[in-house]
């Protein structure tokens, strides 16, 4: 099998388990706090309550979840904050794997392949951990988006270096 992009191919697919990650620990907590829209509680006060006369969906789903994830009494911003990490990872990651792909097409260093697509693993890793688990600023959110900053301002350079040459030619 000939794969020209194997750095792009193996980021992406790490990136792409953290993702899944990411969304499994939305639902997961969405599971627990019964909050299926919006981010708290009071996301959902307007809202018909789904278990006053559930459809045989919701009382399915329902009673197969009491069985298997213990059910939280209170609104502690904990699934606020899993749904931000998800967005986050969601609205960063894209790009910074399209300059990491696309420089790989351009024949671009190695090194510096690895270098952003490392940063932006590490850094997604490090933000999402941060964001769970403090309200407010933490080292892991700090360490995410400086080395996901870095990944789109040398990622973005190189691109418009590259760029620059090939409309030069």
């Amino acid at each position: 099998m000939n794969n020209p992009v194997p750095i792009s191919t193996l980021f992406i697919g790490l990136n792409g388990f953290i993702g899944f990650a990411l969304s499994y620990i939305v639902v997961m907590e969405r599971t627990r706090t019964r909050v299926w829209h919006g981010e708290s509680e009071a996301d959902t006060s307007n809202q018909q309550n789904y278990l006053e006369n559930p459809s045989k969906w919701a009382a399915f789903v329902e009673s197969y979840t009491q069985k298997l994830v213990a059910t939280k009494t209170s609104d502690d911003g904990v699934l606020q904050r899993k749904v931000r990490a998800f967005g986050n990872f969601m609205e960063y990651v894209p790009l910074a794997l399209l300059f990491i792909l696309t420089l790989e097409f351009m024949n671009s260093q190695v090194w510096l392949l690895w270098l952003l697509g490392s940063a932006l693993t590490v850094g997604r890793v490090a933000h999402g951990w941060g964001v769970i688990k403090t309200y407010g600023p933490s080292p892991g959110r700090a360490i995410g988006f400086f080395l996901t900053w870095f990944v789109y301002l040398v990622g973005a350079g190189a691109c418009v270096l590259y760029g620059t040459i090939g409309v030069l030619q």
